[in-house]
């Protein structure tokens, strides 16, 4: 059975005694890590994931060239990751050119690289709500020159929407997404049932969990981040116990926290 629930406030430890795998490292996973131990559990902190450079990087470097010129009018980021990649290239945005972030976290992580953020969905914080609210958001101007930078696995969806709207699209790829082998340690405790719960944080974290660990033992939690995640997990063939209304770490350790405490 799937459970869904709303972001709660506990101020009691409901995670004492939980062993929960982190599948994501850096700061990401050191605030994660930290939320789960002042809720009692031990987090397990097991990047499945890793990022690497684009195996086109001429595209890359020419699309970024283009962006300090001012040849686009809007630039969409997806991800958090695609910020690393314009600030590891010290990517200039020309100052006529807008951003549209697809959701919360990736507006925050342009605002904290130093770009600025003039679309988030107000609804839907992904591809296909951004897709929802770009006309109302660009007053149905068409056709405007935008680049849409992405991962190597991301599927097209926004490129294509905006395509059929009558954009002229440029998409490169800023990245590509590898899968880290976990330390064997870990993969014989989640076997052995010894982790209560695994977070699962986008479908390529899905993809590793389902190779790594699958099948998840059933009395090991599989906890997604949100609706679009456990959709991705359910296609890879994950089982899917418990979804956070919002894709966010916060909710995601919350409806963890409220599961513990109705068990």
């Amino acid at each position: 059975m799937t459970w869904r629930y709303k972001t709660l406030s506990n101020p009691t430890k409901p995670l004492a005694g939980w062993r929960v795998l982190v599948p994501r490292g850096g700061p990401w996973g050191d605030h994660v890590a930290a939320d789960l131990r002042s809720r009692g559990a031990q987090p397990i902190v097991a990047p499945m994931i890793n990022f690497a450079a684009t195996d086109n990087a001429p595209a890359l470097d020419a699309a970024l060239a283009h962006l300090a010129d001012g040849d686009f009018d809007w630039m969409t980021i997806t991800s958090a990751t695609t910020v690393d990649v314009l600030s590891s290239h010290r990517a200039v945005v020309a100052p006529g050119t807008r951003i549209a972030a697809v959701g919360e976290t990736t507006a925050a992580a342009l605002v904290a690289a130093g770009y600025r953020v003039d679309l988030v969905p107000a609804e839907d914080n992904s591809a296909r709500g951004l897709l929802a609210e770009w006309e109302a958001a660009t007053q149905g101007v068409v056709p405007l020159r935008i680049l849409t930078l992405r991962s190597e696995i991301a599927k097209p969806l926004l490129t294509e929407g905006l395509r059929r709207i009558g954009h002229e699209v440029e998409s490169v790829v800023a990245y590509r997404t590898i899968g880290v082998p976990v330390d064997p340690r870990v993969v014989a405790d989640v076997a052995a049932g010894k982790v209560q719960a695994l977070l699962v944080t986008s479908g390529s974290v899905a993809e590793q969990v389902q190779e790594q660990f699958g099948p998840v033992p059933e009395t090991t939690l599989v906890a997604c981040i949100g609706p679009r995640t456990a959709k991705d997990a359910a296609a890879v063939g994950l089982r899917v116990d418990l979804v956070a209304e919002a894709p966010s770490a916060e909710a995601l350790i919350e409806a963890l926290s409220h599961f513990a405490e109705l068990r």
